[in-house]
């Protein structure tokens, strides 16, 4: 199951660089997660540093 970046997400971009599948995008106001390209590796939840990113 794809990870999801809830409203807790301050769009500081920590998200973006983890993603070893480039699937975390700016969004407006807070960053999404393609849930066709997340691997549901975790990455992006363990690096984020609001805990905005859950399994979805």
């Amino acid at each position: 199951m794809a990870y999801v970046i809830t409203e807790d997400c301050v769009a500081c971009g920590t998200c973006i660089d983890e993603c070893p599948n480039e699937a975390i995008k700016e969004g407006d106001p807070i960053f999404v997660i393609d849930a066709d390209a997340c691997a549901d590796c975790g990455s992006c939840a363990e690096a984020c540093p609001n805990a905005a990113i859950i399994e979805g």
